[in-house]
């Protein structure tokens, strides 16, 4: 059987200033696929991810996360339904611990009343207790459990980028997205990111979005990619077959 449609972009475009960003853009990603979008700077991909999370709206066309339309919810929204993303920059809570970096994202599945945090209530207790025992089965998928007292600006650059995965799984997503994970990563720390996305994948059962310019790790995770280029889709379809198209690599070296 067929693994379902968990991502459906139909037509979306959006302009800046007179300026189309984003021309037409469709893509459509199974349950389970590892997809790379890629594509020279400039090419129009960080707003698409933009324009999947509810940072922009697009001016036309259509978003679906399975069958719930996504234009016009805000990015809380549209996490609660179930796409998170990490960010080129990665973006921590660097004075708070490992740990508590996980727990911020796990407070939307533990809720209490303000009363009961107030007044330190048993099922504040029971519930702290809770998400500090998810948090660390989390960190220990990542080899983080011994770095979980530490503060998140101290961890090295490689532990930075799980810890930051660690943290948008918390929030149990249906999509995760991952613009450009191996920024600033030496080829040691970029192997260990392709074995950490790929158990990311297997492990959660996860379908992963990334947005990326090594072409090292796309060819070496991503089953499928599609091409962006001034703006609009290039070319599409299975790794190699889109790698060694003349067309992509035209638009890569410029000639």
């Amino acid at each position: 059987m067929e693994n379902r449609t968990i991502l459906s972009v139909q037509n979306i475009s959006i302009s800046f200033g007179g300026l189309k960003a984003v021309n037409n853009f469709s893509i459509k990603i199974k349950e389970k696929e590892l997809y790379g979008l890629i594509g020279p700077n400039g090419a129009g991909k960080t707003t698409i991810f933009n324009l999947l999370t509810g940072v922009y709206k697009p001016d036309s066309g259509k978003i679906l996360l399975e069958n719930t339309k996504l234009v016009g919810k805000s990015c809380i929204e549209i996490n609660k339904l179930g796409i998170a993303r990490t960010f080129q920059n990665i973006r921590l809570f660097s004075n708070m611990s490992v740990l508590d970096n996980v727990k911020t994202a796990l407070h939307e599945s533990y809720k209490y009343s303000t009363f009961t945090g107030i007044f330190r209530l048993p099922k504040y207790f029971d519930y702290e207790k809770k998400m500090t025992n998810e948090a660390y089965e989390l960190l220990k998928m990542f080899s983080l459990e011994k770095d979980a007292s530490l503060k998140a600006s101290n961890l090295p650059y490689g532990k930075q980028r799980k810890l930051e995965i660690a943290r948008a799984l918390s929030t149990k997503p249906t999509l995760l997205l991952l613009d450009e994970p191996a920024a600033g990563m030496n080829s040691n720390e970029t192997k260990e990111l392709m074995d950490t996305i790929s158990f990311v994948r297997d492990k959660f059962n996860m379908t992963i979005l990334l947005i990326e310019h090594d072409m090292k790790l796309v060819s070496g995770i991503c089953e499928k990619l599609t091409v962006l280029n001034f703006g609009e889709v290039l070319k599409e379809g299975d790794t190699n077959e889109v790698l060694n198209d003349e067309e992509v690599i035209k638009a890569y070296l410029g000639d």
